[in-house]
């Protein structure tokens, strides 16, 4: 009887399901306008992975392979692929009939170009995604053999169109590609074609009548408009003047206030290809810092679930270990913990022989936060007022985002830093930046701003980069993690969570792991 009724429940739901797919079906034409915050330098990804870059270039270029939620790799500019069995080889079988937006065909050697010339040699990240790849054989315009010196099983999931983007070879091709016209008039593959960049107002795309993937998109145009004020994006969500943003757009108190409306979504799925992580980085070059009893003290005097549910209005997961939880098949448990506990960080600052003086100080530290708005000064704010419950002086330094890049990254002249990270799908990818004693390099942002260096640690890092048996190198990464948290060269804070704000007309923004990164082909707006 109970599988009976289970049997008819199914039926029904799927009855439900159909009528509702009938009423939902997309709507052709219509703007969406799109709020962007800072704006872009340049509206290429290829070679520059700052995020505002991404949320523009990834409408116009594309990757070979999209990603769904729980990241594995779909079909985009390769309908198929296959690794050989030695890891050493991967052969991508291209899609038929693709153009690129002058009419020119997307061939093999646009992937070769792109990979050799861009990826492997440019991209901050794909220095090392790509630093096993050896060659890109082009046996057919239709399919490119990447030829690997040794196992890169991370490299499969970093072919997305932020992270690998796809150039068109005969408009890159002999020129300085970093100064290269169409980094700022862009020509791709994807759904929408460049038209306008108006500076310090917005960007416009149109749709591509020649899109690869037929009646798609559904949209006429896309207007990107950067709004550098949050109150004047706020307002704009308000008054329809933009439907969609992404990376939390407007100020979190303001969340609960628009979504009261009733007439926007917060969406909070869309950003596991990017799996960010907020953290404190610790310099080890300074005399106090570079004694682990003091890091393992200012671990346990800082409340994560405060920090999160009071800072971050519930916008985050506190952390566990370097790897976040989203990414399951990497992320352990098993590592050491630091509550919060202000009696045991006196005593191991005092054990550490930094006793309080008469004032109750120990010593002083500066802090620098990435200036990226409100919630990461008063997330500054906050570990200030922790730290000094255990006898130590905060002094909290603001500075526009070049200044802080500069000081912490090629200057490193900072004590702590607060500043978020994006894991990526995997720790080769995104983490092992922060901890690989060959990625302390002066000038690179987001790299290992700590100094940390670790034989063990680089070994398991090295490992984890070339090995092929799934349980081998997930055994290598699970230690790399309870290494990391033992050592504790920065602390991981909470898993962050970015939100996209959307109208309630906007249909099919979030459909993968790539949120607001995904190439839009797919949205329709209800009229």
């Amino acid at each position: 009887m109970i599988r009976t009724l289970r049997a008819l429940a199914a039926v029904a739901l799927l009855g439900l399901a159909a009528v509702t797919a009938t009423a939902q079906e997309p709507v052709k034409g219509g703007t969406l306008a799109v709020v962007l915050n800072p704006e872009p330098p340049i509206l290429v990804s290829a070679f520059n992975s700052a995020a505002p870059i991404g949320v523009v270039s990834t409408k116009v270029l594309e990757g070979l392979l999209t990603y769904d939620f729980d990241i594995h790799p779909k079909p985009s500019l390769a309908e198929t692929w296959k690794v050989s069995p030695d890891g050493k080889s991967i052969t991508f079988n291209l899609r038929k009939g693709v153009k690129w937006h002058d009419g020119r065909e997307f061939t093999s050697a646009d992937v070769q170009f792109s990979a050799m010339k861009v990826w492997k040699e440019m991209h901050p990240r794909g220095r090392s995604t790509f630093a096993k790849l050896l060659a890109v054989e082009t046996p057919s315009p239709l399919v490119a053999i990447f030829k690997l010196a040794e196992p890169s099983p991370y490299l499969m999931s970093a072919l997305t169109s932020y992270e690998s983007q796809i150039l068109p070879k005969h408009l890159y091709d002999g020129t300085d590609i970093a100064q290269n016209p169409y980094n700022n008039k862009p020509v791709g593959t994807g759904p929408f074609v460049f038209k306008e960049w108006q500076k310090g107002n917005f960007v416009t795309l149109e749709r591509n009548p020649a899109y690869w993937d037929a009646g798609k998109p559904y949209l006429d145009k896309l207007v990107i408009r950067f709004i550098p004020d949050a109150a004047a994006r706020a307002a704009a969500f308000e008054t329809g003047e933009v439907q969609l943003g992404g990376f939390s757009p407007v100020p979190l108190n303001d969340v609960k206030r628009l979504e009261a409306t009733g007439k926007f979504d917060i969406e909070t799925r869309g950003y596991e290809y990017l799996s960010p992580m907020f953290l404190m980085e610790f310099n080890l070059r300074n005399r106090y810092l570079q004694d682990k009893r003091v890091r393992a003290a200012i671990a346990h005097a800082v409340d994560r679930d405060l920090i999160v549910k009071t800072v971050w209005f519930g916008f985050g997961k506190p952390a566990v270990s370097p790897v976040p939880s989203s990414l399951t098949q990497f992320h352990t448990t098993d590592v050491a913990r630091y509550p919060l506990d202000l009696k045991k960080a006196d005593a191991l600052l005092d054990e550490a022989g930094f006793k309080r003086a008469g004032d109750g100080k120990r010593f002083k530290l500066f802090l620098d936060y990435l200036p990226y708005g409100s919630d990461y000064q008063r997330t500054a704010e906050y570990l200030k007022q922790a730290l000094s419950k255990i006898g130590i002086d905060v002094e909290v330094r603001s500075q526009d985002t070049a200044a802080f890049l500069k000081r912490v990254y090629t200057d490193n002249d900072f004590d702590l830093t607060t500043n978020f990270f994006y894991a990526l799908p995997d720790p080769t990818i995104g983490v092992q930046r922060i901890y690989w004693s060959k990625n302390i390099k002066k000038g690179v942002p987001f790299s290992n701003a700590s100094g940390f260096t670790n034989t063990e640690m680089d070994q398991l890092i090295e490992v984890a980069q070339v090995e092929h048996d799934v349980k081998k190198r997930r055994a290598a990464l699970v230690r790399w993690q309870q290494l990391a948290a033992e050592e504790l060269p920065v602390l991981d804070l909470f898993e962050t969570k970015f939100f996209t704000l959307a109208s309630k007309r906007v249909q099919n923004h979030t459909v993968s792991a790539e949120g607001v990164y995904s190439s839009f082909a797919q949205v329709w707006v209800k009229k």
